[in-house]
């Protein structure tokens, strides 16, 4: 015969996961103070804790996008640095509201008052986060009419980037009726005519500052010189 638990057993248990509700209810409504680093543009680093900004998402580190001219430059840099300009030598007040599947908190950041998270968003270098969260997409838009940021030109979505989605490469992107090759090498500025014979095998990235030009004199004019 099986027998029945103790009342005291019983109420040890009962009180032992209503301690344990109590305490995990605390920890989300705890605020967490100090000065941050910044690891980019959506989490913060506060005591040795990472904090994943709530309701947002930025640029990845590792991120390119296309500016209103469609050069290609770092925007997930980019976005870290506008993080690090609201917060740099502040003191920070993160209220913690979650945790997620990374072990990172989720927070509502504050510096003097003001929300960063919608702080960034409202500047164009990061988006609203619908998938969790609707609560800056008024701020998203402000940032889109206002062709602020991100929107002044094109980009992936941070979280589409993840998936392996890309915009086209610069590499291969040229100036119509433009078929002339400015390559830079360790050698310098060289031009390459389609007769070259390295003509094919070179390619052109738009952010080192090479460049496609229209004529030979173009080319010359600009400091580059004939490959031979």
């Amino acid at each position: 015969m099986i027998k029945s638990k103790s009342p005291i057993f019983l109420l040890f248990i009962v009180s032992s996961a209503l301690a344990l509700c109590l305490w995990t209810q605390n920890i989300f409504a705890e605020t967490v103070s100090g000065h941050v680093i910044v690891i980019d543009g959506d989490t913060l680093e506060v005591h040795g804790q990472r904090i994943r900004l709530h309701g947002i998402d930025a640029p990845e580190s590792g991120q390119q996008c296309k500016d209103v001219n469609g050069r290609m430059y770092r925007c997930g840099q980019m976005a870290a640095k506008q993080m690090f300009g609201y917060v740099s030598g502040q003191t920070v007040n993160c209220e913690i509201l979650n945790k997620d599947r990374y072990g990172r908190f989720i927070a509502r950041c504050l510096v003097n008052g003001t929300d960063v998270n919608e702080l960034i968003v409202k500047d164009g270098w990061a988006l609203a986060y619908r998938q969790y969260s609707k609560d800056y997409s008024s701020a998203e838009g402000q940032a889109k009419r206002d062709n602020l940021g991100l929107w002044q030109g094109v980009f992936v979505e941070p979280w589409d980037w993840r998936r392996g989605k890309r915009l086209p490469d610069a590499t291969i992107t040229k100036p119509k009726d433009c078929i002339i090759k400015g390559n830079i090498s360790s050698r310098g500025k060289i031009y390459h005519t389609p007769s070259s014979p390295w003509y094919e095998r070179t390619k052109i990235n738009t952010t080192k500052g090479e460049r496609w030009f229209c004529t030979v004199e173009e080319a010359e004019a600009a400091g580059w010189r004939p490959a031979k």
